[in-house]
């Protein structure tokens, strides 16, 4: 049966990267969560030791009016700190040791200086040293550094917990089906290509497969976050995971092990989680500048005190002052607050966001280039013009065309049976079913002999058809069809490539927001231009093969253009890795999407626009977080060196310490608010 070519291109399944196994991403995910589990403890512990730090404080107990001061307390206090401090603080002390080896300061070895400062100092006071303990700062900055970094990781973390969860509810046992038609229970483990598995209603598909035999009803939701049940027919997908609902169905294993969708799925979220984000480099890479401006306002400061008051217990005090309020506590929480936000939000709007520096950057998109089969259309046919002849109804062809097309699995007799049960039309029998090499198929229906032929077979036979609406149809992009019924034209079918809903919508809006939309597409340029009309979208690329689209993608960029690439994941690869930013549309089974930044999990175009609209707002968020934090140390580090003494105006150590919660509090609410 001749139709037109769609993009579909060679998939190169065979060409996939080994993937992590579900034992490997077991492991990753218990080492992670050891991680998570020790931070939390050391956090609590410190929280707990912090209570009576504050309160044994001269200067807390004189903000809240009591006198517990009684012989000895400091040396209570000490011991404290002492253990908040080596037990608290230390992964700053041996990150920052570690980012000193590299000779890279950063956010941990700016935590360090001031732990170690406020610590040493501290402990010289007990020890007979004239000045001010800075014990209670020391506890609240450690529980405060504890905390972010165990938010951090809890949010990189939440969106592999559900996975995991999902794969320890994997059938560990299938049910096989044997040569003489037997099934036999064996190990998940023991299962290859090419098995015949027997799933049964209620019972969760052990791993990915094609239905062979069966027709049900799937749910995918834990999956693909597709709500409704999905229908199964005979040459569609199984999942592995999704749970069986109504019907018995036999599955031919197709992936295995860490081939498999949740495999591949998990290690996605796994790569998601060791990717950096641009703003948390960028508060890095603020913290290494801070910390050269501590140190050296440390310094100058301790110098000028030392030489205008020529004392030097008030110089070392002043010049400890600024080195421990210049800790930045806000910039430590800026970005983990908000990507821990940004990560939930995302993982509710189905977005798996594997490389979180292009996500950021989807803001300042000039232009979203689309593959068209799978992403713009449907990826099946369907049918959209049924022209009957002879006084014939529209129902008499699609049931004698139906009928005799449930029996072949080519693309076009699908969407010819699809609209035939769409509109309740009783298929028939066939018999002497047949395939005319290139031409179409045969059969007989209720005796009646039925064919269903090509444009090519017509001409052939030289046969009469009403040539202008063939020719209005194939101008369309369509693929015309021809039925007839013992020799006399009962009507033509037409059927297209299905344009999603959510397509004219998504062009529709990101033209509003002045981000050009562009159609990149292997399929002829007629086929692309209908579509493309049907879209409204102005710049097409038509007949560009799999290995070339990478090369069309660059000369978009020439012009000097941003531009994501949305596709399917499989001959889309090499163009997804070119683009600034790639967006793989999952439509279930085919994630072969290690070159995409960002996967949309429910093949909705729509979700570019959720992309680009939570990208902007999370780099806002962002950027107003650092803003403030670095705006509390540019204020705070000159106060607390005494730029203003002249003029009675000296910020203290507990004036700072309140100003340094406020700018926390402030940081930790503007992230919640990006749920707005």
């Amino acid at each position: 049966m001749a139709h037109q070519h769609g993009d579909h291109g060679q998939g190169h399944h065979e060409e996939h990267e080994e993937h992590e196994g579900y034992g490997d991403g077991h492991d990753h995910h218990e080492h992670h969560s050891a991680m998570i589990a020790d931070f939390k403890r050391r956090f609590f512990v410190s929280v707990i030791l912090t209570i009576p730090i504050l309160l044994l404080t001269p200067v807390i107990q004189g903000f809240l009016g009591l006198d517990w001061a009684f012989p000895s307390d400091q040396w209570i206090l000490f011991g404290l700190a002492t253990v908040v401090f080596f037990y608290g603080g230390w992964p700053f002390l041996t990150g920052a040791v570690d980012e000193l080896k590299q000779k890279s300061p950063g956010m941990m070895t700016l935590i360090g200086l001031a732990v170690v400062v406020a610590y040493g100092y501290s402990t010289m006071v007990v020890f007979g040293w004239e000045g001010t303990q800075f014990f209670w700062e020391l506890a609240t900055l450690i529980d405060i550094m504890l905390l972010g970094h165990w938010i951090e990781m809890r949010s990189i973390m939440g969106a592999s917990n559900a996975l995991q969860e999902l794969i320890k509810l994997m059938p560990h046992e299938a049910r096989r089906v044997k040569a003489d038609g037997d099934t036999e229970e064996v190990s998940v483990d023991e299962l290859q290509q090419g098995d015949h598995l027997l799933i049964k209603p209620g019972e969760k598909v052990p791993v990915d497969g094609t239905i062979i035999k069966g027709r049900s009803s799937v749910d995918e939701s834990m999956l693909t976050g597709e709500s409704l049940p999905v229908e199964k027919n005979e040459q569609d997908e199984a999942i592995g995971g999704a749970v069986n609902q109504d019907g018995s169905l036999t599955i031919e294993v197709t992936k295995t092990g860490d081939q498999t969708y949740l495999s591949q799925v998990v290690t996605l979220v796994q790569e998601a989680q060791e990717s950096k984000s641009r703003a948390q480099d960028l508060a890095n890479r603020a913290a290494k500048w801070l910390f050269y401006a501590a140190l050296g306002s440390g310094i100058v400061t301790f110098v000028i005190w030392r030489l205008v008051s020529g004392s030097t217990d008030s110089a070392v005090e002043r010049a400890v002052t600024v080195m421990v309020i210049s800790c930045p506590h806000a910039l430590g929480l800026a970005a983990p607050l908000v990507v821990s936000v940004s990560t939930a939000l995302s993982a509710k709007q189905g977005l798996l966001i594997r490389n979180r520096s292009p996500f950021e950057s989807a803001r300042k998109l000039d232009a979203v280039i689309f593959d068209k089969t799978g992403t713009l259309t449907q990826g099946s046919f369907g049918v959209t013009n049924i022209v009957p002849s002879n006084s014939h109804s529209e129902e008499q062809v699609l049931e004698f065309a139906g009928s005799v097309e449930k029996e072949s699995e080519h693309p076009l007799a699908e969407g010819i049976v699809n609209e035939a049960q769409a509109r309740s039309i009783k298929l028939h029998t066939v018999e002497n079913f047949q395939t005319m090499t290139g031409q179409g198929l045969e059969g007989s229906v209720n005796g009646s002999a039925v064919k269903i032929v090509s444009p090519g077979y017509m001409k052939d036979q030289q046969l009469a058809y009403d040539e202008k609406t063939f020719q209005e149809k194939a101008e369309e992009g369509k693929t015309v069809v021809f039925v007839l019924v013992n020799g006399e034209l009962t009507g033509m079918i037409a059927l297209a490539d299905m344009v999603r809903d959510s397509a004219k919508e998504a062009v529709k809006r990101l033209n509003e927001q002045g981000i050009k939309s562009i159609m990149l597409t292997g399929d002829n340029q007629r086929v692309a231009d209908w579509v493309a009309g049907q879209l409204g979208i102005e710049e097409v690329y038509a007949e560009v093969l799999p290995d070339h689209k990478a090369e069309q993608v660059k000369k978009i960029q020439q012009s000097g253009r941003k531009v994501a690439m949305t596709g399917d994941g499989i001959n889309d690869a090499p163009a997804l890795a070119t683009a600034d930013i790639g967006i793989a549309i999952g439509s279930g089974t085919d994630v072969a999407m290690e070159t995409a930044d960002i996967v949309l999990v429910q093949s909705n175009p729509l979700d570019v626009l959720s992309v680009i609209d939570l990208s902007g707002k999370t780099y806002r968020k962002m950027v107003q977080n650092l803003w403030w934090a670095a705006g509390y140390n540019i204020a705070a580090i000159p106060l607390a060196a005494g730029v203003l003494a002249p003029i009675g105006i000296l910020l203290s150590p507990a004036v700072g310490a309140l100003l340094m919660s406020i700018s926390t509090v402030v940081v930790a609410i503007n992230a919640q608010l990006l749920r707005m």
